[in-house]
């Protein structure tokens, strides 16, 4: 038989619910990125306004700061604080849909034309060095963001999050950071140091596909999970995690045959053949 959550258990609000402090200080970051990110992209478009990114980008990384922002704010905050489904939601949209949004911005390439040229040049061989090229693989992505939901559900974590306004923030942080870097090494228009062919992140994808099908359906019948809240919560954040996951990954599948480019022949190049390469600097618009 599964080991349902006690309804005995309620959520717990963070010790007592978060501070004003605690709520204005992720939002002034967020907005603070927000800025950094239109004065760059600005900079950029007046040094080469042929070249610079273009006004999608722009829109789809304000898009990704207002939905962190909105996941932020103290009513979403408090709800995810008191309910499960709550929790769920807010982890979704940090996780998975800001995420999606805030890499389509292509934030690297904003950088590198708002760089001079020397800084740029140094960037980018950061982004050539090998602890990044292991950090951006594909399967490192994958165990840092579908890999540790097992981790968060199945032990203790959760339960302590709500007790530790410091861990909580800092599991925000983490879906953040994990999310962005999936999302950049599957489908980023910016270059990255280790990203494989389409039909290899397509795969790497579908594992993440099924990771959060398999979490989700073991939390929806109570099996492994160490999460206190009532059943209905437990059940109805299971709900969102499977099919909200499922609409974030498509999404993304979307924006990877959308930043898709395919490589043209080169002198060395056999007739007819075709490489899957991603989209570089010089061609995010």
């Amino acid at each position: 038989m599964p080991l349902l959550p006690a309804a005995g258990h309620p959520m717990h609000e963070h010790g007592g619910g978060a501070s004003p402090l605690e709520t204005v200080l992720p939002l002034a970051a967020v907005g603070l990125v927000a800025a950094g990110y239109v004065a760059l992209w600005w900079r950029g478009r007046r040094r080469n306004p042929a070249r610079g990114p273009g006004r999608t980008r722009a829109v789809a990384f304000l898009t990704g700061c207002a939905l962190l922002a909105l996941a932020l704010s103290a009513p979403v905050d408090a709800f995810a604080g008191r309910d499960f489904r709550g929790h769920m939601l807010q982890h979704l949209v940090i996780g998975m849909y800001a995420p999606v949004a805030l890499v389509l911005g292509a934030p690297i390439t904003v950088l590198l034309r708002a760089l001079p040229a020397a800084r740029a040049r140094r960037l980018t061989g950061v982004l050539r060095n090998l602890p990044l090229r292991i950090l951006a693989h594909p399967v490192t992505a994958l165990l840092l963001s579908a890999g540790t939901l097992p981790l968060v559900y199945f032990t203790p974590l959760y339960n302590a999050t709500m007790e530790h306004p410091g861990l909580h923030m800092a599991l925000h942080v983490h879906f953040l950071l994990s999310g962005c870097l999936f999302a950049w090494v599957i489908a980023g228009p910016d270059p990255a140091p280790s990203r494989p062919g389409v039909l290899a992140r397509l795969v790497v994808l579908g594992m993440a596909v099924a990771v959060h099908a398999t979490v989700s359906q073991l939390v929806y019948g109570g099996f492994l999970i160490d999460v206190h809240a009532p059943i209905a919560q437990v059940r109805g954040g299971a709900e969102l995690m499977y099919y909200g996951g499922d609409i974030a990954e498509l999404l993304l599948a979307f924006a990877l045959v959308a930043t898709w480019r395919p490589a043209r022949n080169g002198a060395g190049s056999s007739p007819g053949r075709r490489s899957a390469t991603p989209a570089g600097v010089s061609d995010v618009q």
